[in-house]
């Protein structure tokens, strides 16, 4: 986590320079940062269970769907608040966008665990 908190730095400090008319432009690179670390971080998991380690839910199996979405969901809460504080920045619509964009993105991941042979039941 250490490497996204100095990514959350770096474009609050971006943001201070450039001011509020990038704003839409580091927000959207850093959650793309965010995503691709999520993913990276799956990916390896999913790896090393299927070589027969111990990933965060041992050789049992899979991540339930549950889990990923549980787990995705805290790391999304969790940049929330900065996020939320850049967009306030731009008034209760900026607000309003920021969280609708948050709402979107954990949306679209749920959405991508239910397609078929994903399910916890698959």
């Amino acid at each position: 986590m250490t490497e996204l908190k100095k990514e959350l730095a770096a474009t609050l400090e971006a943001r201070r320079e450039l001011g509020p008319e990038y704003e839409a432009a580091l927000v959207d690179s850093f959650v793309d940062k965010v995503d691709t670390q999520v993913r990276r971080r799956l990916a390896e998991e999913r790896l090393l269970r299927a070589r027969g380690g111990t990933g965060a839910q041992g050789p049992a199996g899979p991540v339930s769907a549950f889990g990923e979405r549980f787990g995705f969901a805290i790391v999304t809460l969790v940049l929330a608040v900065p996020l939320s504080a850049i967009g306030i920045t731009q008034g209760i619509g900026g607000l309003v966008a920021t969280w609708a964009g948050i709402v979107g993105v954990n949306l679209a991941h749920t959405g991508r665990l239910r397609r078929p042979g994903r399910g916890p039941h698959a």
